[in-house]
């Protein structure tokens, strides 16, 4: 288990959990990233990193991709 921001672009992750603040995890929730969700890193820029998550690309600060766990 690793965070989000450790996983590499092109590869396919699955989503373990999602931590953080409950207003942090329900924001990322409304976003698609729950458990077992597939998610894979487009590119990371700067430590902000573009991800593929439920059909949709999402941008998501550094500090919110580290919540998520693969």
């Amino acid at each position: 288990m690793m965070p989000l921001t450790f996983a590499k672009e092109g590869e396919i992750n699955s989503i373990i959990r999602v931590g953080g603040k409950e207003d942090a995890r329900r924001f990322l929730e409304s976003l698609g990233f729950v458990s077992g969700a597939q998610v894979t890193v487009v590119s990371a820029l700067g430590g902000n990193v573009i991800v593929n998550v439920k059909d949709s690309r999402v941008a998501i600060s550094r500090e919110m991709a580290s919540k998520i766990m693969v």
